[in-house]
């Protein structure tokens, strides 16, 4: 399988290296990969309902079809265990499950996952479960979605259903993927589902989603014996673009927001209101249980880092008074998502989040980099992307000789696939899809990497 590329050779690290209880894996969610959006009963997602608005995704886009895994789930996760990959993250779609996202189950969407659970340990893959990866039921969004404080009502139902219906064969559970974006992007920004802006849907959005992390939490600590439970938040280490002190000021408050907003409140430390004043106005949305009832004693926290920020201060942002400097504007190498390559940042990140009392266990969740894939004589050659994946993997591997605790690690992604509002024009996937054929082709870097797992 592994082709004639010196890059492999040069590459001195062995999946062993890292012992034999690290966990090495790849992460999808549904609607990304899943297609089949209105299939047998299914309900409409938030994302579904995003996309009919063709100015909201790149190309006017859509994940109707993307990846087609609905109907190739087989096929696809034959070929995961064709590349040594023995760890499979998958999200479940809410409104696959329960169209009206409460009340009603779908014996279609109970079926599907069924059998994707099902092959995958027939294939000695490991699944891991993803609860809620932002494709939120549209019933539940009419009704104020992640504003509304039935939200609570609403996921703890669906947590334990879910937990009824899988947790015999699933013990690896995920509650939400990054809090902070699909709430920043998509109740503060607008530029995600369900495009809602301001602060007025942003503060209650956050509240609540810190709150369901810790519901979730404890729901399936009752409901899934034995079960490894964690949940996921996007990090990016932060640099103040200079030491001047309103810069350095700015890279704090940039740290609270997007580092630190989610974590420390399940660990008891509240929302870090003393970087981020603005969370202040955070209290009219909160009850006097609200306090204890956002901790959880998770089993292991996923960080998902791809890159660093380089962070300035600005007098005309509001409320953060500081701004993010581009990767181009810096003229420093980067991705096709203008994301600096930077594989300092993910050491920085283990060693941030090792550095709070309470977490037992770290694992990446997600890592991984978009670059123009091209299609030459049947094979994809990405050189950038297998070196990226390749010097992020020898940082973890930094922080774990160093005594960093990290016990695992996720490609994002395994298959290309429909990558919100960019539509399908950045790749990431280990795996090319042709979007109109649905042929898969493994890039060099999925043959390096099945190559590094072959004898963990």
């Amino acid at each position: 399988m592994t082709p004639s590329n010196p890059t492999f050779s040069n590459f001195e690290l062995k999946a062993s290296d890292f012992g034999s209880d690290f966990i090495w894996g790849v992460s999808t969610a549904a609607y990304q990969i899943e297609g089949a959006h209105n299939s047998a009963d299914k309900g409409e997602s938030i994302w579904d309902r995003f996309t009919r608005n063709k100015k909201n995704i790149y190309q006017g886009q859509n994940g109707h079809i993307t990846c087609d895994f609905y109907n190739r789930y087989k096929e696809d996760i034959l070929l995961m265990r064709s590349m040594n990959i023995r760890h499979f993250r998958f999200s479940l779609s809410w409104s696959r499950l329960i169209p009206e996202g409460q009340g009603q189950l779908s014996i279609d969407g109970i079926d599907f996952y069924n059998r994707v659970i099902d092959i995958c340990l027939e294939c000695g893959i490991t699944p891991w479960i993803t609860l809620y990866h932002w494709d939120l039921p549209q019933a539940l969004e009419e009704k104020g979605g992640w504003t509304n404080r039935n939200i609570l009502n609403w996921f703890e139902a669906y947590t334990r259903q879910c937990g009824q219906l899988f947790g015999d064969r699933v013990k690896h559970w995920i509650v939400l993927n990054e809090p902070m974006v699909f709430t920043g992007a998509g109740y503060f920004l607008g530029v995600h589902a369900p495009g809602k802006k301001g602060l007025r849907n942003f503060l209650p959005a956050v509240h609540h989603a810190t709150l369901c992390q810790a519901l979730g939490g404890k729901v399936l600590r009752d409901t899934v014996e034995k079960a490894l439970i964690g949940t996921t938040f996007s990090c990016s280490q932060i640099t103040p673009y200079s030491q001047k002190e309103k810069d350095v000021k700015a890279s704090r408050k940039a740290d609270a927001l997007l580092n630190r907003l989610f974590i420390e409140p399940s660990l008891g430390m509240g929302y870090p209101v003393k970087d981020l004043k603005v969370l202040r106005r955070m209290e009219k949305h909160q009850k006097p249980e609200d306090q204890k009832n956002m901790i959880f004693d998770f089993d292991f926290i996923g960080i998902q880092n791809y890159t660093r920020e380089v962070v300035k201060h600005s007098f005309t942002v509001p409320y953060l008074r500081s701004k993010i400097v581009n990767a181009t504007k810096r003229n420093v190498p980067t991705t096709l998502m203008d994301w600096e390559v930077y594989p300092k940042s993910i050491h920085a990140m283990i060693s941030q989040f090792n550095s709070y009392e309470g977490i037992k266990k770290l694992i990446i969740t997600e890592n991984g980099a978009a670059f123009e894939d091209n299609v030459l004589n049947g094979e994809v050659h990405d050189p950038e992307r297998l070196s990226y994946l390749q010097e992020y993997i020898k940082e973890v591997h930094r922080a774990k000789e160093e005594g960093l605790g990290i016990a695992g690690y996720f490609v994002w992604t395994f298959i290309d696939n429909f990558e919100w509002a960019e539509g399908f024009y950045p790749r990431f996937g280990l795996v090319h899809n042709n979007f109109k054929t649905q042929k898969r082709l493994i890039k060099t870097s999925g043959k390096w990497y099945s190559s590094f797992l072959k004898n963990h």
